[in-house]
């Protein structure tokens, strides 16, 4: 008599592991075909997809699960902030950003890791050498060498105000208003330009020095770089009378540079 219990226990406990791999396979079924049927939905609608801007990935995801692919997105209208381009920039090559933008996204951050991933501390413990050590600290200042590299050339993009209307100096009486900054730098653009490249020359030098792990090199890298940014300041954002001062250096900080550009 237990012989026959314990046999139907079995069978019952059989049949419900039967059951339960047959649904589960019967759904596994459904979702593949349903995953099918997305795919070949978005596959006959790719070109207006992508017109409006879905990914085959987003389509996916959005793809109902009972099989039923969602309708394409609308293509994403720009935030207000960024609806208007500058009018002077270029067709293909609209300027949303100021050079205050660029200067506070980019570049001081970029130029900033570079000049704290090498030097010397001292505190109450004694002296300490600041040294990139590992793999990651490596990537850090390459990545930052990468964004001055591309930065600068967004830097030379005609078209692009020193801050956006309305914004006031941050130094107000130590350093021009913006609409005076812009003024200068459209009139002496190759001026402006010949610090972007020089600064830019400065970034393809930190590049080869992480990929080489060489801090002698960082450090007089970042040497040059203190004298371009200044001497850019000294000629575009300070009073009128500290302009010829720094005029007569601009020569000296392209050279610093690397000889990058050229003044006219």
């Amino acid at each position: 008599m237990k012989r026959q219990i314990a046999a139907a226990l079995c069978s019952v406990v059989l049949c419900s592991a039967v059951l339960g791999f047959m649904a589960s396979s019967a759904l596994a079924i459904a979702q593949q075909k349903t995953a099918k049927a997305c795919l070949e939905a978005w596959r006959a609608n790719k070109t207006a997809n992508e017109a409006n801007g879905l990914t085959q990935k987003a389509y996916m995801a959005q793809c109902r699960p009972g099989g039923t692919p969602a309708q394409p997105a609308a293509a994403p209208s720009a935030p207000a902030a960024l609806a208007a381009p500058s009018r002077n920039a270029g067709r293909d090559r609209p300027v949303y950003s100021t050079v205050r933008d660029l200067m506070q996204s980019i570049i001081d951050p970029s130029a900033d890791a570079l000049w704290g991933a090498v030097g010397t501390v001292a505190d109450n413990e004694g002296i300490h050498e600041l040294l990139p050590k590992t793999q990651d600290d490596w990537a850090d200042v390459r990545r930052a060498a990468v964004r001055i590299i591309e930065g600068s050339n967004l830097l030379m993009m005609p078209g692009r105000e020193a801050a956006s209307a309305g914004a006031k100096s941050e130094a107000s009486g130590v350093e021009l208003e913006p609409p005076q900054i812009t003024v200068l730098i459209k009139r002496n653009r190759k001026s402006f330009n010949a610090f972007a490249k020089a600064l830019q020359v400065l970034g393809l030098e930190a590049l080869q020095a992480s990929d080489a792990k060489d801090p002698v090199q960082l450090i007089d890298i970042g040497g040059r770089m203190e004298n371009v940014c200044e001497g850019c300041h000294q000629t575009f954002w300070y009073p009128p009378e500290k302009h010829a001062s720094s005029r007569n250096t601009l020569e000296a900080f392209v050279h610093a540079a690397g000889g990058a550009g050229s003044v006219k």
